[in-house]
């Protein structure tokens, strides 16, 4: 394990630090101590690395994350996880707006509540969120499964695609296109998967699945009070 104090180390020489030992493959364990909320810190992560951040972080934490895993004990500020593309990202506290924005694979967990417009165009990714979510999340989701233990705020699934969404709490309000849907059984399988992946204590069966009507996916004059 290898430690690096952010309190004498400039940000630009930890991520270089650790985007040469991830494309390096060097599956090592590294700790970031005193992150003072830096921005942009762990991204762009191409490889077997296990990065634990010792405090909350700021814009942009484990962006374009690829194989690697990045903890965060504490909270993040917008935009966590964005264009990720596998592997793990882990954040212990509460996440700012549009986290896993556009991602295209890995998991996202957020052990604690969301923003607004969390997975905003998702492609791929998985997003578990123990908390709750604020409103336009999943907007324009197109593939992944946005898990949410707490409540959603408005507007949930604006304009989705095939992303999945699963609630266990409230549902504000659904955005245009978005409906409650059918629970079978290999939706539970999914969501049972996702929850053991993401130690959250839960029950597929306490969740209600919401997804795309498909009515706007081609301009229809009769649905065009929805566009």
């Amino acid at each position: 394990m290898q430690t690096i104090d952010m309190g004498t180390t400039e940000l630009r020489e930890v991520n270089s630090a650790l985007q040469a030992a991830a494309k390096a493959q060097a599956n090592e364990e590294y700790v970031i101590e005193n992150p003072r909320g830096s921005h942009a810190l762990a991204v762009g992560l191409d490889g077997t690395l296990s990065v634990r951040v010792k405090g909350p972080t700021g814009y942009y934490t484990a962006g374009m994350n690829k194989l690697a895993t990045v903890t965060v004990e504490g909270s993040a500020g917008p935009g966590v996880a964005e264009n990720m593309m596998s592997g793990t990202v882990v954040i212990e506290g509460d996440a700012s707006q549009y986290a896993g924005a556009t991602g295209r694979g890995g998991l996202l967990v957020i052990k604690g509540n969301a923003s607004s417009r969390c997975g905003i165009s998702m492609k791929g990714i998985d997003i578990v969120v123990h908390g709750n979510i604020g409103h336009m999340s999943a907007f324009m989701a197109q593939r992944g499964t946005l898990v949410v233990l707490g409540d959603a705020g408005d507007a949930l699934g604006d304009s989705l695609y095939e992303a999945r969404l699963f609630v266990r709490g409230s549902v504000k309000s659904l955005g245009a296109d978005c409906v409650e849907k059918e629970m079978r059984p290999e939706h539970i399988e999914l969501l049972k998967d996702l929850l053991a992946r993401a130690g959250a204590d839960a029950k597929p069966e306490e969740f209600k699945r919401y997804g795309s009507s498909r009515k706007l996916y081609n301009f229809n004059i009769d649905h065009a009070d929805e566009y």
